[in-house]
């Protein structure tokens, strides 16, 4: 009996240790890169303010409807719409409502996903796999939904896109009675059904991810067609998903990595990466910074009261002001007394109202801006700030005044900053890049 016993416990012993390799190798790192847009076509400053301002249902100025809609005409005018190349066949796999997600390793315990600078830098796509089917998506850290183009569309409104065909994946399940619907302040936004997949990003492999499926997406969408569909990156309580929340990736995937964090590695017209589980310290100088963020809303949120031109003196715009990172958002919206101290250093700098928004003249040699960020101050240099050129001699402005309370903190900040989001902790941290 003793002997059988032992030999019992001694294949306890072993069956534990050849579940042990697969549990470390869970912890792992896995890094998305960017990827090379080849349809740069140039940037639209207006267009870029005012879907920031949809975005998070600010108000939006008269001045600025009209400046993008002189845009869409010129665009309209010049660009003849590309053929697509993704399929058009409707329809989706009838499944169970999904269990929870699970997640798994890259084979080596790595993974590398690139990050693409889209119309100049006007947004960074990163490619997922998703049941095995590869979609360059808007890397989020406003949002919390995962949402693609997909063979429900019409050929009219996924014509330039590569979608994805749930019929087409072995792992595909729908989600019996659940939807979602995000939309903006004017109106645009998509809305459709939800199922799940295997979704693969860099290596990291999260099984039953909610993807939220379009039916109906608004123009704006279907004319990005460098854009096919979004991955919400904030916290899951932003999610939309009726009549449940789901996760998002990065809490599905924490659990798996080898630090509960992603960072972003992003920057000005070459390809930059998000990596995930790690903070790679061969990508910015000196020390990262650490904050705390405030979650109540589902943001990467902290305070942002202060400033400074140029290295000058801080300065307060408005006490307890708050301010969000953005991966999703180009411009970056600050207190309208930082924006106006800033461009009154700037010679040439008007409040432009065909233009909808402060205009430079494309030679001007701006300054460096430091921003509070959580009671520390990051820099964001001034050669990010000239955004896109209006014409000949003026320019469009990177910084622009928010027209409510809410600052948000975009691609021109991360030009400039390492930014890390740690879940693990609810803190954000940033240094200046290498």
């Amino acid at each position: 009996m003793r002997s059988s016993a032992n030999f019992l416990l001694l294949l306890g012993i072993l069956a534990l240790a050849s579940a042990s390799p697969a549990q470390i190798q869970k912890r792992g790192v896995y890094k998305v890169e960017q990827v090379a847009n080849p349809n740069f076509t140039g940037r639209n400053g207006p267009r870029a303010l005012l879907k920031t301002l949809r975005k998070y249902r600010m108000p939006i100025p008269a001045s600025l409807t009209n400046a993008v809609q002189q845009q869409n005409e010129m665009i309209t005018k010049r660009e003849p719409r590309r053929k697509g190349k993704g399929r058009h066949r409707g329809g989706s796999n009838a499944g169970n409502a999904a269990s929870n997600s699970t997640v798994g390793p890259a084979a080596n315990g790595t993974g590398l996903v690139t990050a693409t600078p889209e119309a100049n830098d006007v947004e960074y796509l990163s490619p997922v796999k998703i049941g095995g089917q590869t979609l360059n998506l808007d890397f989020d850290s406003g949002s919390s939904d995962l949402w693609v183009f997909n063979t429900q569309l019409s050929s009219a409104a996924s014509t330039g896109h590569d979608v994805y065909d749930p019929t087409q994946s072995k792992t595909f399940a729908l989600m019996q009675a659940a939807s979602f619907e995000i939309s903006y302040g004017d109106g645009s936004g998509a809305a459709g059904n939800v199922g799940t997949d295997t979704v693969e990003i860099g290596g990291a492999t999260v099984t039953q991810q909610a993807v939220e499926l379009a039916t109906a997406v608004s123009r704006s969408f279907v004319e990005d067609t460098n854009n096919n569909g979004l991955l919400g990156l904030a916290f899951s309580q932003l999610n939309t998903v009726q009549p449940a929340q789901q996760k998002t990736f990065f809490d599905n995937v924490m659990s798996s990595l080898a630090e509960p964090l992603f960072t972003a590695d992003l920057r000005a017209q070459e390809a930059g990466a998000y990596e995930f589980g790690r903070v790679d310290t061969t990508k910015f100088t000196g020390e990262i910074t650490w904050i705390s963020v405030n979650t109540t809303d589902g943001f990467w949120q902290f305070t942002s009261e202060q400033f400074a031109v140029d290295g000058g003196e801080p300065q307060t715009s408005t006490a307890g002001a708050q301010a969000i990172a953005d991966t999703g958002t180009t411009l970056i919206l600050a207190d309208p007394a930082v924006a106006q101290a800033y461009y009154a250093q700037v010679d040439g700098a008007v409040d432009d109202q065909q233009q909808g928004g402060f205009t430079i003249p494309c030679n001007a040699q701006l300054p460096d801006l430091q921003l509070d960020v959580g009671g520390a101050m990051a820099t964001v240099k001034g050669e990010f700030i000239n955004f896109a050129q209006v014409d000949d001699q003026t320019c469009f402005g990177g910084l622009q005044a928010t027209p409510a309370g809410l600052q948000v903190y975009g691609d021109i900040f991360f030009k400039s900053n390492f930014v890390a989001f740690n879940g693990g902790n609810n803190s954000l941290g940033f240094a200046q890049h290498v």
